[in-house]
Formats: C-alpha cells, sequence, structure tokens
C-alpha cells in the first residue's frame, strides 16, 4: 500500500520558520517519521513539497492510479486553492487533511478549508505529531474499506 504525503508551500521551511506556531521538527524529519510509521503498518510512504499550486496538482495526478490514498498539508492553498480541490477530487484518491497548527485558533481566513468537504478526515493543532495520526487513520480506514 502506497501513501503519498503532499506538502505545502513554506513547509520546506519547518523547524526555523515560527518554531512557536509550527514546532522546530523540520519537513524532513516529519517525512522520515511517516515513513518509519508506514513500515511498521505495512505500507510505504511517498512524499513531496512544493510551494507551487501546479506541481502539487501534476503530482496528485501522478500519483493517480499508483497511491491508495494522501495525507496532506496544502498550506496556505487549503483555504483557497479550488484548483487542488478539484485535482482530488479527480483522482478519486482519499485523504486527509492535515495542519500542524490548530486553524480555527487563528485568522478568520485559516478558519475554512476548501479541501475538508472531500476529505475522509482531518487532524489539527498536534504539531509533527498530526502526520502520524493522519497516517495512521488513513491506512486504517483504506484497510476497513477494502
Amino acid at each position: 500500500m502506497i501513501i503519498g504525503v503532499l506538502n505545502g508551500p513554506n513547509l520546506n521551511l519547518l523547524g526555523t520558520r515560527e518554531p512557536a506556531v509550527y514546532g522546530t521538527t523540520t519537513l524532513d524529519e516529519i517525512v522520515a517519521r511517516c515513513g518509519a510509521v508506514a513500515a511498521e503498518l505495512g505500507a510505504e510512504v511517498r512524499a513531496f513539497q512544493s510551494n507551487s499550486e501546479g506541481a502539487l496538482i501534476d503530482q496528485l495526478h501522478t500519483w493517480r492510479g499508483v497511491a491508495c490514498g494522501i495525507v496532506i498539508n496544502a498550506g496556505a492553498y487549503t483555504h483557497t486553492s479550488l484548483a487542488l480541490r478539484d485535482a482530488l477530487a479527480a483522482t478519486s484518491l482519499p485523504f486527509v487533511e492535515v495542519h500542524l497548527s490548530n486553524v480555527y485558533a487563528r485568522e478568520p481566513e485559516r478558519r475554512h478549508s476548501v479541501l475538508a468537504s472531500g476529505a475522509i478526515g482531518l487532524v489539527c493543532g498536534l504539531g509533527a505529531s498530526g502526520y502520524e495520526f493522519a497516517l495512521r487513520g488513513l491506512v486504517q480506514t483504506l484497510r476497513s474499506r477494502s
């Protein structure tokens, strides 16, 4: 079982970017932890990060027919990208949306996700551990569906 882990803009700066909000764990550390959790679950993780909306969409298209599901932190695109939402719908890939911070305790513009209506779940506010919870939940849901 292959799970894509898709990360949007500015997440490449994790560890140094606003550590009071996003923590000190780097994206490489998050991806490594996801890989370890996936191995424990008998799955495989393929990770991708881009600051470009088009590159994220292209990666989703690449994973169509390859990945069984997606863990996605679309960053700011969560709140604005109809194109990303459409790509998730077009690929029919089940996904869990994840955010490091509690977006509902932040600015009003961060409290709405254009992706959430298509997600099988949402994890937010639990820092880097949220990726692990999202991955575990996604794999469990996919296995229960098959």
